[in-house]
């Protein structure tokens, strides 16, 4: 066998539209498919079990799809500073190809990596649609609201999907070795249900997804939809975890949703395809923020907002953390995030507001909740989506927006239809009060009253914003 060339398998696991795997196979060298558990990110606070365990499955289907090219995963568990040095001299391997990845520890590691290694290393921006630098404004600095960065990006050149490559070049042909499970890493199993995991069935969830939903998707993005993976009638797209990945390339996501919009039959059809669309450059503008401002890991963007002086109640955080709040839908959807490892958008904008401003807890408390519970748990996503509730971000909600959470659940759970399958206590309780039990005569006698008053939470939280004015 010729000298190999590694590719390292990340957070894009796919054989189809994978930029580093194509160069890779386009190298005329047998290419090796890499996998390494870093121990470093198994031991992090932000490693959520669920999440784990839908790699894990990926990492299956991934190694699955390596089958009909007699190759297989090669899995090592380390220090990739230390394991690809090891690795190289052990294969004879003359390059390294990987897909990059813009959070502060990734960057230094691969850049301790490169200087590491006495072969070439080729880097790719295959997580985004365009590579962090090229979407600026005139003057060559970056955006930091997102309506312009979205009409700049528009305007460019999108890559079209790389085909062809996968019968081109070739795969070394590597023994086949069982994949760890969540055992073999110190991690129990968790009870989460998981979605159907890999890249066909990211595939499919896609197409599906452009089939109808995505003409709905305007209004369908704000429904509180309780079962995700079974519930027929689509919110979402759900297409989150597959991204979060690399199950599927935001090219693919992309332009499926281009080739789908001539389709639209009316108005509001057009402008869900857009809205979805739009939601899809949210992702790549977080990505881009986290790259030029690697500081919001770990601080607020605006720097000013550090020296709020946060409540940080142990005991209101853990009410919120499992749902116990006294008010119903932020109860729902926080038992529902430790049920399924997921919530809606809108929901994620519910109880984050409700933490950081009825609860006035600082929005890092939640940040490292949700990395380690939700499946699609993206640290630029998640940061730019905290900071945005919390105020202290780019696109940030105006500090004196502080969501209602009964009028919220009213106007997104009207029925209560969300709030009943997650909290069984209120299932008996008539539709004028499931938004607020409270009010009934007398309460529910199995279900917490409010541990905060809103307006009251209000009054103080603007207060605390405006001493830092």
């Amino acid at each position: 066998m010729s000298a190999p060339v590694f590719m390292w398998f990340r957070r894009d696991l796919r054989l189809q539209d994978n930029l580093a795997l194509e160069a890779a196979l386009r190298s005329g060298q047998p290419v090796i498919p890499l996998f390494i558990f870093d121990p470093a990110i198994l031991g992090s606070q932000w490693t959520g079990v669920p999440r784990l365990a839908f790699m894990l499955k990926g990492l299956q289907a991934l190694n699955e799809s390596l089958a009909p090219y007699r190759t297989h995963l090669w899995v090592e568990d380390g220090d990739p500073r230390e394991v690809l040095p090891r690795l190289v001299q052990q294969w004879g391997a003359t390059a390294l190809y990987y897909n990059r990845d813009y959070s502060p520890f990734a960057r230094r590691r691969d850049a301790e990596i490169e200087t590491l290694l006495d072969i070439s290393v080729h880097g790719f921006d295959d997580a985004v649609l365009h590579t962090p630098g090229t979407v600026v404004k005139a003057d060559g600095k970056p955006y930091t609201v997102f309506t312009p960065f979205k009409k700049q990006l528009l305007t460019l050149d999108k890559r079209p999907l790389v085909e062809g490559y996968l019968d081109k070049g070739h795969f070394a042909k590597t023994k086949s070795a069982p994949l760890p499970a969540l055992h073999d890493l110190g991690f129990a199993e968790p009870n989460t249900p998981l979605p159907p995991v890999g890249e066909a069935a990211a595939h499919a969830r896609l197409q599906a997804f452009t089939d109808n939903a995505i003409f709905d998707y305007g209004e369908g993005r704000n429904r509180l939809v309780a079962q995700p993976w079974t519930d027929t009638r689509v919110g979402s797209s759900y297409l989150s975890p597959y991204l979060r990945f690399g199950m599927l390339s935001p090219r693919q996501v992309y332009w499926q949703a281009h080739e789908v919009y001539p389709l639209a039959q009316h108005q509001a059809a057009r402008e869900s395809v857009e809205t979805f669309v739009s939601e899809l450059i949210w992702r790549e503008f977080y990505m881009h923020i986290l790259y030029h401002f690697p500081h919001v890991m770990g601080g607020s963007f605006r720097s000013e907002y550090d020296r709020l002086v946060w409540d940080n109640n142990p005991a209101h955080f853990a009410a919120w953390q499992v749902g116990q709040t006294g008010y119903p839908v932020i109860d729902a959807a926080m038992r529902q995030l430790q049920a399924i490892g997921w919530m809606p958008n809108r929901a994620r904008m519910i109880v984050a507001s409700f933490l950081t401003k009825d609860l006035l807890i600082d929005w890092r408390w939640g940040e490292t909740h949700f990395m380690q519970w939700l499946i699609d748990g993206d640290p630029a996503a998640n940061n730019g989506g905290w900071q945005w509730s919390a105020g202290t971000g780019t696109d940030a909600q105006p500090y004196f927006r502080i969501f209602n959470p009964v009028s919220q659940s009213q106007k997104f759970d009207p029925d209560g239809e969300y709030i009943r399958h997650w909290v069984p206590e209120l299932r008996g309780v008539p539709d004028r009060y499931i938004h607020s039990p409270w009010q009934m005569t007398p309460p529910p006698a199995d279900y917490p009253p409010p541990i905060v008053d809103h307006a009251a939470a209000r009054a103080r939280t603007l207060a605390a914003y405006q001493a830092i004015k």
